[in-house]
């Protein structure tokens, strides 16, 4: 029998019946114009020992780890001072509350809705605050907040009711986290809360800039005048405003006082001194017949005080 021949495309039977069996593909070549191309990972482009290193000793686990990475960042030159200060003051931040940070409620700075506009006018020039918590009848009852800038609308329209000028009062409590906080005064535009605590009662006051200064630290604000050489400066209602960091010479210059200047060369450094530890806002002490009272305290230091001269009290008669 005569074997069949088998073609290229399949097999024939002896009984005749051909299988037809698909044919291979044709391979692409390596002459292809465009040959199929292979994702290939993202190369590391670490050193060997770089890769080692962090093979034997991987990245931190605590939060006292990291700390001292960005520490040994900055001493590497990786990282700038200001930049590692920033980001310790952001995990710091996480931990910290609205309670940590606030103004108490005792050395707030508050008007009264039914004072005078010549009053509230000097509490405002006084302070320097932009805005103020307004109460009523007592000081743990806060009604709204007043912008400074607002008072100019009753100066043009003293027929104008004070009620209608002030703004909604949000109020957070002691235990609001200030990261959760800062997210809530950016989304709602708002830049002072009230702080209460568990009994729903007046624990103090906070502002954006008090949460921000945990994490830049010191903010310059409306007091700051570089340019003054004295550090002393004459209000409206005839007292001074006096720079922590105003000489003491300077003060009894322009006081014509005689404080002791031989052992520390600041006012902040003295008053802190006296009472053994750094003053609040609104506390105050005497010295050598001036009366310090903190008016604003911002890092760990007093940035402004006011002072007065203190009254002779008379003498007892003999």
């Amino acid at each position: 029998m005569a074997a069949f021949k088998t073609p290229s495309h399949g097999a024939v039977t002896p009984g005749g019946c051909g299988i037809l069996r698909a044919a291979p593909l044709p391979r692409p070549k390596l002459s292809d114009p465009q040959p199929a191309r292979h994702t290939r990972p993202s190369e590391d482009k670490r050193s060997l020992f770089d890769r080692l290193v962090d093979f034997i000793s991987p990245g931190p686990d605590s939060r006292a780890e990291l700390m001292a990475t960005l520490a040994d960042a900055e001493q590497r030159e990786l990282i700038e001072p200001e930049s590692r200060q920033m980001l310790e003051g952001v995990l710091r931040m996480a931990d910290q509350t609205a309670g940590d940070v606030m103004v108490a409620a005792p050395r707030m700075d508050l008007l009264d809705i039914d004072a005078p506009y010549d009053e509230l006018l000097a509490v405002v020039i006084a302070t320097g605050h932009s805005r103020f918590p307004v109460y009523e009848q007592r000081r743990d009852n806060i009604i709204g907040i007043l912008m400074a800038k607002d008072l100019l609308k009753l100066q043009r329209a003293p027929e104008l009711n004070l009620r209608i000028l002030l703004r909604p009062t949000v109020f957070v409590p002691e235990s609001k986290r200030l990261n959760e906080l800062l997210r809530d005064f950016r989304s709602n535009r708002n830049h002072l809360a009230i702080v209460i605590d568990e009994f729903g009662q007046t624990a103090g006051l906070i502002t954006i800039e008090d949460v921000l200064e945990e994490i830049v630290g010191e903010i310059e604000d409306e007091f700051d005048d570089h340019d003054q050489e004295s550090g002393v400066y004459t209000l409206a209602d005839g007292t001074h405003r006096v720079a922590g960091d105003c000489s003491i010479a300077a003060v009894n210059e322009a006081f014509a006082s005689q404080l002791p200047d031989t052992e520390f060369e600041t006012i902040g450094g003295l008053v802190a001194h006296e009472l053994g530890r750094v003053p609040r806002r609104g506390e105050s002490v005497e010295l050598g017949g001036l009366r310090f009272s903190v008016m604003l305290a911002r890092g760990g230091a007093v940035r402004w005080f006011r002072a007065s001269r203190v009254a002779a009290a008379p003498s007892d008669a003999a």
